[in-house]
């Protein structure tokens, strides 16, 4: 009797607490499913649509838009795009981790100064900060102006560069973009380092180098992960930098879903395009993930 009555007290207990945790859940899940499963299968829905002359959406089941991106146009504009994210990732990732690591390495009084000064552009809309270089890279820009006036004190003739616009400003602008996406998640990572595992690479006969490929970067390697995929998949999809610095010259995948939408006035291509675009991110970064995982498989070996 006793057993059965712990039993059922067991069951019933279970029970609520499988209701508490689903209650716990449940605001996060009707938030999700409101704002990203329902407009994502709305999207999907619509890419096998069509449209009318006015531009409405034609509901039906085709697969003309998803054909209609094998132009060699459209695999231009998909290609370009992840050559782009892939070299705005790497840059960023060679800028970000020596910024990091002397604010890990800095003093703990002047780190929290050093992380508020890389945090500062944030505060300020991404539209200026982009509008912002357009003053730095143009003919008659500040880059130019100091370049000449150096190339004056020295007795060099001169002659302005064409920086903007030009696929070179769309690359600095997605790096000066992205950057402290990448510098934090490294700097944490880096931060977490215990400084006898230095004492002890040295005690071994590890030179800077060696410590720093066997040591410091392995156990970097979760921050590295982490960042790649916060400016990796942003990049792909990302289409204000590369229309204000590429003066819409720099046609990106997140440009072709934006015009679709709101010039050509066809969702349905556009939603094609979208759902193109994040199966590749998707992909991506399920083979990255696969391969370094977030980066403790690697720092166990």
């Amino acid at each position: 009797m006793k057993t059965d009555a712990l039993r059922r007290w067991l069951r019933i207990w279970g029970t609520r607490e499988a209701y508490q945790g689903l209650l716990l859940v449940a605001p996060t899940l009707l938030w999700m499913t409101a704002l990203l499963i329902i407009p994502l299968l709305l999207t999907v829905v619509i890419s096998f649509g069509g449209r009318d002359a006015n531009g409405d959406v034609v509901y039906g089941f085709s697969l003309a838009n998803y054909l209609r991106l094998l132009d060699p146009l459209y695999v231009g504009i998909l290609w370009r795009s992840v050559v782009l994210a892939f070299q705005t990732t790497v840059l960023v990732i060679l800028v970000a981790f020596p910024i990091a690591y002397f604010v890990a390495r800095a003093p703990a009084g002047r780190r929290n100064a050093y992380l508020f000064l890389i945090l500062v552009p944030l505060w300020t809309n991404f539209v200026i900060r982009i509008y912002a270089w357009i003053m730095i890279l143009r003919t008659q820009g500040v880059l130019n102006g100091v370049l000449g006036w150096a190339a004056g004190l020295i007795g060099l003739p001169f002659q302005p560069l064409d920086l903007y616009p030009s696929p070179g400003a769309v690359l600095v602008g997605m790096l000066y973009e992205f950057l402290p996406f990448m510098i934090l998640p490294i700097f944490t990572s880096l931060e977490k380092i215990d400084e006898s595992l230095f004492e002890a690479a040295a005690d071994l006969g590890a030179n800077a180098v060696r410590t720093f490929l066997r040591v410091t970067l392995p156990l970097a390697l979760p921050g590295m992960v982490a960042g790649t995929i916060l400016v990796f998949v942003p990049v792909m999809g990302s289409f204000i930098v590369s229309d204000i610095l590429g003066g819409r010259n720099v046609v990106l995948v997140g440009n072709l879903i934006q015009r679709q939408f709101l010039d050509a006035r066809d969702p349905a291509f556009g939603s094609a395009a979208s759902i193109i675009l994040m199966a590749m991110t998707l992909v991506v970064t399920i083979i990255y993930t696969r391969r370094f995982g977030f980066g403790e498989e690697i720092v166990r070996a």
